[in-house]
């Protein structure tokens, strides 16, 4: 059972920091040109979908954006049939993309390691970039964001929950405490 400890981030402050997030994807890479977003699902999804009409906003240009669901490559998990995208969409060719992985919060990095092996099927990006809204530590394997919205240093006993309008009806992250 988990306590609400702190509110992290409100509306705003997650909109901000996807307006940060977006210009340094912009200023890293030079701009947009072979780029697309791939947001993980749940979260990463409509993190990346936002991100998305940011860089548009900024940039004039529309960048592709994917969901992925990475549960064929979990590895706490049984093996099922992969599903790469949502319904309605195809696969894409990953080959000389700049592909930037989208999620809500980066812990240990195992389903950040899981989205790498489905991208990888994909074909051979030029890049594979991570972008996401809060790093709260801890990780188990050697793996970092490129951009972040927040660092939020945490202990085991805490837990990062954010919350998105599209999944969960209202905006907000929130630090929680296991009791």
């Amino acid at each position: 059972m988990w306590k609400e400890k702190n509110l992290l981030m409100d509306e705003k402050a997650m909109g901000r920091a996807i307006r940060r997030i977006a210009h340094e994807i912009i200023e890293r890479n030079k701009g947009l040109d072979n780029t697309v977003l791939v947001g993980i699902h749940t979260r990463g999804v409509p993190l990346a979908k936002r991100l998305a009409a940011e860089l548009s906003a900024i940039e004039g240009l529309a960048v592709p954006v994917y969901d992925l669901d990475i549960s064929a490559y979990r590895d706490d998990a049984k093996k099922t049939s992969i599903n790469m995208v949502a319904k309605g969409q195809t696969r894409f060719d990953a080959d000389g993309k700049t592909v930037i992985l989208v999620d809500d919060v980066l812990f240990t990095g195992r389903t950040v390691r899981s989205a790498l092996n489905a991208i990888m099927e994909l074909g051979r990006p030029r890049y594979i970039e991570l972008a996401v809204l809060v790093d709260r530590g801890h990780r188990e394997l050697p793996i970092r964001a490129d951009y972040v919205g927040k660092n939020v240093p945490t202990s085991r006993r805490e837990d990062i929950s954010v919350q998105l309008r599209e999944v969960d009806g209202q905006e907000q992250v929130v630090l929680r405490e296991q009791i």
